[in-house]
């Protein structure tokens, strides 16, 4: 699920792909359910090619999702915006200890957690294997009717 799910720069929040064409995208706010345009000189980033920089090398986005997940029980972060860089660092350190500490910053903590109550609020599913894309389905689905 997480190929739809889209964070575009210098917008709030999170925007699911309802449509593509050559010049712009369709984009539903998952916020406030508003659609709206975005063209092509925008800046989009599925959440599923997000990572984070760990002592290790990058871990992806999901991963941490899920680590918060059940460290809060499948339950929001109670940690906001207005949350201090140190509280926002402990949190951080809970969920994933090996994070690298000049890499990362508060705000990509802020965005990493205002995320995760986005999806949670929204009931989107973050751990299940994205098996197909949507155009692999298409593809079949029109394979079987000429089967027919």
């Amino acid at each position: 699920m997480l190929t739809k799910i889209l964070s575009i720069t210098g917008r709030p929040g999170l925007y699911k792909l309802i449509s593509t064409n050559q010049n712009m995208n369709i984009v539903e706010s998952l916020i406030d359910g508003k659609r709206i345009p975005v063209y092509m000189h925008e800046k989009i980033v599925a959440l599923s090619d997000v990572s984070m920089y760990t002592n290790d090398g990058d871990i992806p986005l999901k991963e941490v999702l899920k680590k918060i997940k059940e460290k809060e029980n499948s339950k929001p972060v109670l940690l906001n915006s207005k949350s201090s860089s140190k509280e926002l660092f402990s949190f951080l350190i809970e969920v994933l200890p090996e994070y690298n500490k000049e890499s990362v910053y508060a705000s990509d903590v802020k965005k990493l957690i205002s995320w995760y109550n986005i999806l949670i609020e929204k009931g989107i599913d973050f751990e299940t294997e994205e098996s197909k894309t949507e155009e692999n389905e298409l593809e079949e689905h029109a394979e079987n009717e000429s089967e027919l």
